[in-house]
């Protein structure tokens, strides 16, 4: 379902979340699992927006502060020291390895810091619109806006997020 326009589908499933006071949604199928805001260990030269590395049941997943990657303004202190806010969401992303005229497909996790899970919800065709662009936010990061209710008001408004635009830089460095 990710190379297709979400608009012409006829139900897709979404997980809905916010990063920095923005909703935001990834398909269902991109998701593996969704864990408590885990520590990092900061990988050194890494580019800022990834957070660091954190060790999921013996695998390495390199983790992406999401309000980084979406420009947005840094989340505000936990009220406790360690206290962890937020979630990580684990995806699962596809990328093509090209060598010596071989084309393979492999799938690489990556972990996505987010703020709060709102939701999983299906949405029809008729929920989502195709946009090229929203005010703050990159368009090539816009698949698509959804609604989460009926109803004209601004807050149940999301941005399907095209996760390998978002992710795909992180994953060829």
């Amino acid at each position: 379902m990710s190379e297709k326009n979400l608009a012409t589908v006829p139900t897709a499933r979404l997980l809905v979340f916010r990063v920095g006071g923005l909703s935001c949604a990834a398909e269902v199928d991109q998701v593996r699992e969704i864990l408590p805001r885990l520590p990092t260990t900061r990988i050194p030269g890494a580019p800022p927006v990834v957070a660091g590395l954190v060790n999921v049941r013996g695998t390495l997943v390199t983790v992406v502060e999401g309000w980084r990657a979406l420009g947005r303004d840094p989340p505000t202190t936990p009220p406790l020291p360690d206290a962890a806010a937020g979630s990580t969401i684990i995806l699962e992303l596809e990328r093509s390895n090209s060598a010596e005229g071989v084309n393979e497909r492999s799938r690489k996790l990556i972990g996505f810091t987010v703020d709060e899970v709102v939701d999983m919800l299906a949405v029809g065709d008729t929920t989502l619109e195709h946009r090229e662009s929203l005010p703050g936010v990159d368009p090539t990061l816009v698949k698509a806006v959804g609604r989460r209710a009926a109803g004209d008001v601004a807050g149940n408004l999301f941005i399907v997020l095209n996760v390998a635009a978002l992710l795909g830089p992180v994953l060829t460095n």
